[in-house]
């Protein structure tokens, strides 16, 4: 097995520990024994269970940042398709990681190096945000709002994969915030 094969069978294998056992089960020795493969396997690919951690949130966002693109690319030139879009790629990309998201980026929380982490996505994800979301806004966009929109569409998308709300209520109630967000004039 490759390298890039090997990694990606880990993170693999790192997912559905996190979702059947729980965040807090994501240690280098359990994923080597899930895995089946040595310590030292798992060791050279991650130095430690925060760089586990950051590389499992890292393959999130990437199939998130590349599931909203690939929308937005083919999407009509106005707000309700661009926050449609938005909407739905958020949600889905965190139905289709289950619960076990929340319990990484909680793990996330809890290390100052890996909140940078998780805050540095943040900021990159705003600031696609504000560049599909821009041609539409009476004004610039502040950052209170994107902030705003990046909270509501997390704490939607993780009640809709807790099963405390439907994935479609959650898809339409965050893209009506999104519009509302962009189409409200900025207080002086």
């Amino acid at each position: 097995m490759s390298r890039d094969e090997r990694a990606r069978q880990l993170l693999e294998v790192a997912w559905r520990l996190a979702r059947e056992e729980g965040a807090d089960a994501l240690t280098l020795p359990r994923l080597a024994e899930c895995a089946g493969v040595t310590k030292p396997v798992v060791y050279d690919h991650y130095a430690s269970r925060a760089g586990l951690l950051a590389a499992l949130y890292q393959d999130y966002d990437r199939r998130q940042t590349a599931r909203m693109d690939e929308a937005l690319a083919s999407s009509a030139d106005n707000l309700r398709a661009k926050a449609k879009v938005m909407a739905d790629a958020y949600v889905t990309c965190v139905m289709s990681q289950g619960r076990e998201i929340p319990g990484v980026v909680a793990a996330l929380a809890g290390s100052p190096e890996l909140d940078r982490i998780k805050r540095d996505y943040e900021r990159e994800f705003m600031a696609r945000c504000r560049k599909v979301l821009a041609p539409y806004a009476p004004g610039a966009l502040s950052a209170a709002r994107l902030w705003a929109l990046l909270g509501a569409a997390e704490a939607l998308s993780f009640a809709a994969a807790a099963g405390e709300l439907g994935a479609a209520q959650a898809r339409v109630e965050l893209a009506d915030l999104i519009r509302a967000l962009v189409e409200r004039p900025q207080a002086r």
